[in-house]
């Protein structure tokens, strides 16, 4: 059975993007590739296992040298990933809640998606999670399957009392995670459409400091940083994922500071082709990775 959190299906999509399989990072700051070392590997064919995955995107994170990196893992197929990233790191993992709202017949095909950090109704001291949930709707492909208003507010309901258990369940009383001036590493195991991905965004988007440059999140002088750590919330935002549609990365760019992926395959399929072992991730497994973080 595949992972319920992880969009398997793709869409139809444009052009080819300009981003080829060999691109491992791309930046909306004005930093140039030379200023950060060449990821180890980039991968040409299945990775083994999230863990794998997890790895190998940490050595190009680490050799990035982001400065105050905290990791946001969407569960549950993010978490085994983000867990490595963050080992490598020395970084703190919290949880980014996504559930996708599904199309009639296809419950696999997100036609929208809702988010909220983990911590954020603890945060405002409220105990659910509601209030804090951003909600994305994907409209081309709400027409193209036929999904009306009705059925994401039906959707809505159902997965925000899922996300609300699975708030409760992992978090237990943990305490709330600040991420205030730091660079907030976005992980999930895959993107396909980039519908859970744009909810996410979508929540952190509330919490952003004014966007600076990648000289900032690599600790090189830049008067801007302390400024912007002074508004609060985090000071950028990287995506970081082992494998992706080149196109929807594109999409995704403007909604980031940087962007991280190491295999962009053509065809892409679904996110499942692209590991060879692909098991869904149990709650149990969130709550150690989250008991073991930093």
């Amino acid at each position: 059975m595949l992972d319920d959190d992880t969009e398997h299906t793709n869409r139809p999509r444009g052009p080819t993007s300009p981003i080829s399989p060999t691109s491992a990072i791309s930046h909306r700051s004005p930093i140039s590739r030379e200023s950060a070392a060449p990821p180890p590997m980039l991968h040409r064919q299945r990775f083994a296992n999230r863990r794998e995955a997890g790895q190998a995107l940490a050595q190009v994170l680490q050799a990035l040298g982001l400065q105050h990196p905290t990791v946001l893992a969407l569960p549950r197929g993010g978490v085994p990933v983000a867990a490595e990233v963050a080992r490598v790191l020395g970084a703190p993992m919290d949880l980014l809640m996504v559930r996708k709202i599904g199309a009639p017949g296809q419950p696999e095909l997100a036609v929208a998606a809702m988010a909220a950090l983990g911590t954020g109704a603890a945060d405002s001291g409220d105990e659910r999670s509601g209030p804090s949930a951003q909600t994305f709707v994907d409209p081309a492909l709400m027409a193209a399957t036929g999904a009306d208003q009705a059925h994401v507010d039906r959707g809505v309901a159902r997965e925000g009392a899922e996300m609300e258990r699975r708030r409760r369940l992992y978090l237990r009383g943990r305490r709330p995670m600040s991420l205030d001036g730091c660079t907030v590493i976005v992980v999930d195991d895959g993107i396909a459409t980039g519908t859970t991905l744009r909810a996410a965004l979508k929540a952190l988007k509330a919490l952003r400091a004014p966007a600076t440059n990648l000289a900032a999140l690599q600790g090189l002088p830049d008067p801007g940083r302390r400024q912007a750590s002074a508004r609060g919330g985090p000071l950028a935002v990287v995506l970081a994922v082992p494998v992706a549609p080149a196109q929807v990365l594109v999409d995704l760019a403007g909604e980031v500071d940087a962007t991280v992926c190491l295999w962009t395959p053509e065809p892409f399929v679904a996110v499942g082709a692209h590991y060879r072992d692909f098991r869904q991730v149990s709650d149990e497994e969130v709550v150690a990775a989250l008991t073991s973080s930093p």
